[in-house]
């Protein structure tokens, strides 16, 4: 991998990981394209490493918010009365919420970064999730803002947010999609996901570490594609909150169809391998 690769993956992961199109399949997709080894572990390794950089990006942006959220949390372990407070009960729903993929992914390494690699299942997932989007869209009423969030609703969404795990269903995607199914706003759905994605993605990243410096990848391009995706990522961030304020994330589902309709194109007439 070259600097040049680990800069362009960095933008991609940045814009991609907080939109409901999937980083990953993305990155895989751009990876294929940039003529690196899909199915190598350290190309795996490596794009869950630069997803920390994004992860950064989050902390920053609601750092003000985690810091409370954990205050109440430690508070709550301590103090009765403060059980009742809302950041209270987030913390236990931010920690229910990430447990499943924290487990799922551990027991499915390799499957993850073996046969799900294929293109085809990039290609399939974006075009059978662009529907669950758009019924989640559609059905949903949106009735309930975030301080209504329940225990339910947190482990519906981490179960939910195991699906992610497929390259081409995007996390935020699923998380998005099942708090809108719950009920949830847009909003409070977006703003969940996100924190639910601070000890996924910051758990995959440190495990996947060791690959990424053990095969053909290098500090070098791993610390630049960090940052990368950092930068990247924190404008993103701030733009998606204002988007699903007023608009549906159906406009993403019709693109992961038009790209996914694309890449089936490319495999079958061959123009592209599948790893």
């Amino acid at each position: 991998m070259t600097i040049w690769d680990s800069i362009i993956l960095g933008i991609v992961e940045g814009l991609t990981e907080f939109l409901p199109v999937s980083s990953t399949g993305h990155l895989t997709i751009v990876s294929k394209m940039l003529g690196l080894k899909i199915d190598d572990p350290s190309i795996t390794g490596f794009t869950a490493v630069i997803q920390v950089g994004a992860i950064i990006a989050v902390v920053l942006y609601f750092w003000k918010d985690i810091v409370r959220i954990i205050g109440a949390w430690v508070g709550g372990l301590t103090h009765r009365e403060r059980r009742d407070e809302f950041d209270y009960r987030m913390g236990w729903y931010v920690i229910v919420g990430s447990l499943p993929i924290g487990i799922v992914g551990f027991l499915a390494k390799d499957l993850i970064s073996g046969p799900l690699r294929s293109l085809w299942w990039v290609a399939g997932a974006l075009i059978v999730w662009s529907v669950v989007m758009v019924a989640a869209e559609r059905l949903s009423s949106k009735a309930r803002p975030l301080t209504r969030i329940t225990f339910l609703d947190s482990l519906v969404m981490g179960l939910v947010q195991c699906l992610a795990l497929i390259p081409g269903v995007s996390r935020s995607g699923a998380t998005i999609s099942a708090g809108l199914f719950r009920g949830l706003d847009r909003v409070a759905a977006t703003r969940v996901s996100f924190l639910f994605g601070i000890p996924a993605l910051a758990g995959a990243g440190v495990y996947e570490l060791k690959d990424a410096l053990s095969g053909s990848v290098g500090a070098a391009p791993l610390l630049i594609g960090t940052v990368v995706s950092f930068v990247v990522a924190y404008a993103s961030i701030a733009w998606l909150l204002r988007f699903v304020a007023k608009h549906s994330i159906e406009l993403f589902a019709f693109y992961r169809v038009l790209l996914g309709i694309v890449l089936l194109i490319l495999l079958s007439t061959s123009t592209i391998t599948a790893t």
